[in-house]
């Protein structure tokens, strides 16, 4: 039985760990590709050691970064883009034990202790029932992950295809200022409309939402290996130390720092 089809079943043990990396045989797929539109009949959760996962639902993205776990609830229709994850582990969970887990996507933090109790998860076999002290393991685990702080790596996008018109415009071009008027204009409907279907849809301003999608984008090309200036003249910033101040309030720390925190 291999991992694709585990995700599938909703029999078998309630919680599966598995460890990864890009060589080949490997049984969760890593380095550089991408999944196409899909859905597991288990839950989800996956972290990553290196590179950067993006992840998209029909509700919007999330960015995944090093030690960062995202959470894909089952039956969630959901595609992903991996650059340059040379390792990661992750958990598959039935149905029933994602029940008391969140029922929407997300990024969540990931404490060493986590980190620890999959690494033993991952050596347990996937076709056997657990023992009594996988069980309490696996509950800690679980326990850890319900702990665990949601982080503000999410641009969710509009349903009406006016407006998504809108931000996939701004996603296009990312250092342009045009209005939200003009935006609106170009794309078939009235400020005022398109003003309350946005905010209405994704919950968020036009405004906040332009500077989430620079953030978000701005990780990317971070974990690329883009430097702190090039990034900041490809979204619009007028100079680095404004791109890293602004960074700097979204995720409380500097570019360089972030960065390091994240694979150290």
């Amino acid at each position: 039985m291999d991992l694709e089809d585990i995700g599938d079943r909703a029999d078998g043990p309630p919680l599966i760990a598995f460890w990864g990396s890009d060589e080949p045989g490997s049984a969760f797929r890593l380095g550089t590709f991408e999944y196409d539109w899909h859905s597991h009949v288990r839950g989800q959760l996956f972290c990553i050691e290196s590179g950067l996962v993006h992840m998209r639902t029909p509700a919007g993205s999330w960015l995944l970064p090093p030690r960062r776990a995202g959470w894909i609830p089952p039956g969630m229709m959901h595609k992903a883009s991996v650059n340059g994850v040379l390792s990661g582990w992750g958990i598959l969970l039935t149905p029933l034990a994602s029940a008391s887990l969140p029922t929407s996507t997300c990024v969540l933090s990931v404490s060493e202790v986590l980190r620890a109790l999959v690494q033993r998860a991952a050596t347990w076999h996937w076709e056997e029932r657990l023992s009594p002290p996988q069980r309490r393991l696996a509950a800690v685990l679980l326990d850890e992950v319900r702990a665990a702080p949601t982080e503000s790596l999410h641009l969710p996008m509009p349903a009406d295809r006016r407006v998504l018109r809108i931000a996939e415009a701004v996603l296009r071009h990312p250092a342009s200022e045009e209005t939200f008027h003009v935006l609106a204009q170009q794309a078939g409907i009235s400020e005022r409309s398109a003003r309350r279907l946005f905010h209405a849809e994704t919950g968020m301003s036009f405004a906040n939402w332009r500077q989430q999608a620079r953030l978000l984008l701005a990780l990317e090309e971070l974990t690329a290996g883009h430097s702190i200036v090039e990034v900041a003249d490809s979204l619009g910033y007028a100079s680095a130390s404004s791109f890293i101040a602004m960074f700097r309030k979204a995720f409380g720390l500097s570019p360089r720092r972030y960065l390091a925190v994240r694979k150290s």
